[in-house]
């Protein structure tokens, strides 16, 4: 199902995981994604009295307003889970790791424009993908959901979706029907689309790791990758992952990727907060 290239989910349970898996996966494979229950990361974001600084100031009026203690905690440990995945990936300590947001909710890294960021959680799961050669979008689904292929697929499939999927006995099509929702899910997100792109406008191949036309047709030569994992607890997590051809050399600690514009900003903060 995955074509190589394609790293796998690394578990990280906590503050205390071995992220210098995160920095070699960055180095060999040019992105990582890392996956989490969030509820593992609940003791370090609620008895760390760095919460606040932690999440920053809009993160943190953000979790002010929630309401719903569940969703409260979700939203602090996948910020958590965000900010040391990139801190790895960066060598820099997480409280350093601004996290900011474009039109749309798209997070990023601010001063970071190299790396891109993708979250999605589902029931339990967290999921962040992070990609230093081009757009990464990540999205994740209970493996045992049940989606009616005849109430939604003129929806969600093209037409050459529908010929190979309408004949498939009703075991496979659900599960085809599944894959190509969570893939289609990663490759807008990637696109920073979201919901705005039409899921029939595009397609996938039988093995869900080549883009087609709506017709059928190769629709990339090669720039974008996918893949779809099954992990353990019952979830599917679809990762898109696109390859602009940026920074092989593999290194993305925090002065090397830090944009020069923002550093010379800091720079000069600095040097007037010592006259």
């Amino acid at each position: 199902m995955n074509r190589p290239g394609i790293a796998e989910p690394l578990l990280m349970p906590g503050p205390g995981s071995p992220w210098s898996r995160v920095r070699q996966s960055m180095a060999w494979h040019g992105h990582v994604v890392v996956q989490a229950n969030w509820r593992d990361w609940l003791p370090a974001a609620f008895t760390d009295p760095e919460l606040r600084p932690l999440l920053g100031a809009r993160d943190w009026r953000r979790l002010r307003t929630l309401r719903d203690p569940e969703t409260r905690d979700r939203f602090a440990a996948s910020r958590l889970l965000v900010k040391y995945t990139a801190g790895a990936a960066l060598q820099a300590a997480p409280d350093t790791v601004e996290l900011a947001y474009k039109a749309g909710g798209r997070p990023y890294l601010r001063g970071c424009d190299q790396i891109e960021v993708s979250l999605s959680h589902t029931g339990d799961l967290l999921v962040v993908g992070l990609n230093r050669r081009g757009r990464i979008g990540v999205d994740t689904e209970r493996a045992d959901r049940r989606i009616q292929y005849s109430a939604i697929h003129r929806h969600l499939c093209t037409p050459d979706e529908r010929r190979r999927l309408a004949g498939l006995p009703q075991a496979e099509q659900q599960h085809r029907v599944l894959r190509t929702w969570t893939l289609k899910e990663a490759y807008t997100k990637a696109l920073g689309q979201g919901m705005r792109m039409g899921f029939t406008q595009f397609g996938f191949d039988t093995g869900a790791t080549s883009l087609l036309t709506p017709q059928g047709a190769p629709a990339s030569h090669g720039e974008w990758t996918f893949a779809t994992f099954v992990l353990d607890g019952g979830y599917l997590v679809a990762v898109a992952c696109h390859d602009a051809g940026l920074d092989q050399e593999g290194d993305t600690a925090v002065g090397t990727m830090l944009d020069e514009g923002f550093l010379g900003e800091v720079v000069d903060l600095v040097g007037r907060a010592e006259r």
